[in-house]
């Protein structure tokens, strides 16, 4: 397989562990059970002192938070892509394309909120905030279409955030929504571009 089809792998201390422990949790049923054993399953493996991710992680990119894919599993097809969060950095409300995600906070706080789709008129859409938190190291979520809408945000103003974010399968477009009046909101789609992993 040459560089350019194969499919991420990045070396990293705990790496086989990491993978088998992931691995064990895809094939738990539906999607329901799979993502509660995902959720588990990422908690531990964030306080694991076997397991650390590789340096560039902890790198933040000025102009955008970052996204680096570790790793793509060829059996199962999940994806694991670790985002690193510069101060301040977030996204706007936004959807998975239809895919479930567990996501679980590595380094730093993080600032989630969930939003409910209450109405929808042509490519406007209306949302209402649903509840939010903050999300310290070693805690977890996941998130099921349909109730996939939120945002991230990394609101201190001195530290980086490092979450990791496994996938049903690679994510490479989504929706985003922008604000316009009230609680509306014009949804654009958004293709989402990885950021160098090595």
């Amino acid at each position: 397989m040459d560089t350019e089809t194969a499919l991420p792998n990045i070396a990293f201390p705990g790496h086989d562990k990491f993978i088998a422990a992931l691995d064990a949790a895809v094939t738990q049923g539906d999607e329901h059970a799979i993502t509660a054993a995902l959720r588990r399953t990422l908690c531990n493996l964030i306080r694991d002192k076997d397991v650390r991710l590789p340096d560039c992680v902890h790198e933040p990119l000025q102009d955008h938070y970052a996204r680096r894919e570790l790793y793509r599993s060829p059996e199962h097809g999940y994806s694991v892509v670790a985002m690193t969060w510069g101060p301040g950095q977030g996204t706007p409300v936004h959807d998975h394309c239809g895919l479930w995600c567990v996501e679980g906070v590595w380094d730093g706080e993080l600032e989630i909120c969930q939003y409910e789709l209450l109405e929808q008129d042509g490519n406007r859409f209306r949302f209402r905030a649903a509840g939010g938190m903050h999300a310290g190291p070693g805690s977890a979520g996941s998130l099921i279409p349909p109730h996939e809408y939120h945002t991230i945000r990394n609101t201190n103003p001195d530290a980086v955030a490092v979450s990791l974010h496994i996938y049903k399968a690679p994510m490479a477009c989504c929706s985003m929504f922008v604000p316009q009046e009230g609680e509306w909101f014009t949804r654009l789609d958004k293709t989402l571009c990885t950021d160098d992993a090595r």
